[in-house]
This record gives C-alpha cells, sequence and structure tokens, in this order.
C-alpha cells in the first residue's frame, strides 16, 4: 500500500514548505512539521482557500494562519494560497499560550471604528468634510491593534481635529456590513458630549484627512451624509434624548 505523501522541501535559507495529500493523517503532517523545525527556522504551508480540510489539517498541525497571498503562480496560472506557518521559537503546543496562540491566528476578527458624537447647545452635531470620501461623517477613526475603542476614539479627535475631548460613554454599536471593498465592521459611537459652537475655532486640523469641520443641523446631515451614516446619527441622537435612552442601543447600518 503506498503511503500518503508529505514533502518537505526547503525553498530558502532557514524556511521549508511542507505539503501533503488529502488522505494524509494530521499526526503525520504534524510529524514532518516538528522534524522540519530541527533544521530550519520556520516551517510553511500554502493551502488553497477553497480546501477547507487542507485548512483545517494546517491548523491542527500547529501552523499559525498568516494571511493570504494573492496572485501565487501555480501550474502557470496566478492562484490565491492562504499561508500558514509554524517558527522554531513558537510557544509549543502543549503550552497554554502556544495552543491560544494558534487559536488566535485563524479566529475571526471584527474591525472595530470608534466615532464621537459631540453637539452644541442648540442639537447640532459635529460633522467632518472627509478628503478622501464624498460624504461627511462624524468624527472619529479605525481602532488599532490592542487598543480599546474609547482610547482610541479621544486618539482620532486630538490627531484630525487637534481638540482635547476625552470620549464618554458608549452612546451606540451600529455593525457595517459588507460595502463597496470594505469588510463588516463595528462602529461603536461615543458621547462626546454638549460644547460650545465657538468649539470649532479651536479646531487644528489634520489637513491629508479633514477638509473642514462644522455643527450641523439634521437637515444637513442629511444631505451630506451617506444614507446610513444619517441613520447611525438619528439613532446616536435618540439615546441621548432627555428622559433617558429613547433609541435602539444595537444597529445594523443605522437601523
Amino acid at each position: 500500500m503506498t503511503e500518503p505523501a508529505t514533502i518537505v522541501t526547503t525553498v530558502a535559507e532557514g524556511t521549508a514548505r511542507i505539503t501533503w495529500t488529502v488522505d494524509t493523517p494530521i499526526d503525520v503532517i504534524r510529524h514532518h512539521v516538528v522534524g522540519a523545525l530541527l533544521d530550519h527556522a520556520r516551517v510553511e504551508a500554502l493551502v488553497d482557500p477553497d480546501d477547507e480540510g487542507g485548512q483545517r489539517a494546517a491548523t491542527w498541525s500547529g501552523l499559525r494562519r498568516e494571511g493570504v497571498m494573492r496572485g501565487v503562480t501555480v501550474d502557470g496560472s496566478p492562484v490565491d494560497r492562504v499561508v500558514y506557518a509554524r517558527l522554531a521559537t513558537d510557544t509549543p503546543l502543549n503550552e497554554p499560550e502556544g495552543f491560544r496562540a494558534l487559536l488566535n491566528s485563524f479566529l475571526p476578527r471584527k474591525r472595530a471604528i470608534g466615532q464621537m458624537l459631540v453637539r452644541d447647545p442648540d442639537g447640532r452635531v459635529l460633522l467632518c468634510q472627509l478628503t478622501y470620501k464624498p460624504d461627511w461623517d462624524l468624527p472619529g477613526g479605525v481602532v488599532e491593534v490592542n487598543e480599546s475603542p474609547q482610547q482610541a476614539v479621544t486618539r482620532e479627535i486630538e490627531e484630525e481635529l487637534g481638540l482635547d475631548l476625552p470620549a464618554g460613554g458608549l452612546v451606540l454599536t451600529d455593525w457595517l456590513p459588507p460595502w463597496s471593498g470594505w469588510d463588516d465592521a463595528l462602529c461603536l459611537v461615543f458621547d462626546g458630549g454638549v460644547h460650545d459652537a465657538t468649539l470649532t475655532d479651536s479646531i487644528v486640523r489634520e489637513a491629508r484627512e479633514i477638509r473642514s469641520a462644522e455643527f450641523c443641523t439634521l437637515e444637513q446631515i442629511t444631505e451630506r451624509c451617506a444614507d446610513f451614516t444619517a441613520r447611525r446619527i438619528e439613532s446616536a441622537l435618540a439615546n441621548l434624548a432627555p428622559g433617558g435612552s429613547a433609541g435602539p442601543a444595537y444597529t445594523e447600518s443605522g437601523r
């Protein structure tokens, strides 16, 4: 009987690439990964994104998912491949930290966006006219890796508008579906408080991202913002209405 094929090839100095057949047991693949790491600093595998069995085999053989390599030439045609790898310095899988790192490499991740709802005494909302898209939006931005959303929105306000406005409580969680090349995301809207309209006089714009910023009426919000942004602002404002929460704590695309 022919043994399932598992091939380890040196592809660069210190780097081995492992391939296997569909019927190769996971413990056999794992054995070859461990063996290759005796002579290499890195062992990697390139797996077809549509090959769910291959991805499971790579994971449970101890290889961490690193990302997708696009346009790899295979048999003369450009294809995408999921890159899995293990380093000789990675924490062993039989230790809790090593197993958590393995899980962390392939479990889903969400993009998070922090925004701030800043109002003036007349109920107008601070909006930013952005350089990279035609519609206006609430001030804020993408949360960095290992940064809290509340810290992120405070940082973005300082970086983009030059304002020291610590974020208050969470007003709204709005899920944004995939759209126009973007993956889905969670938008967290924090209370920025009520400030005098002269606040805009203190703004120092980050010119690469912000064209202008001003307090806008609900009518202006509808005119200037994308429909889902206008819905998000309306829902957030409802939660800050006198007398307590009057709107939803969670929306999807503002609904």
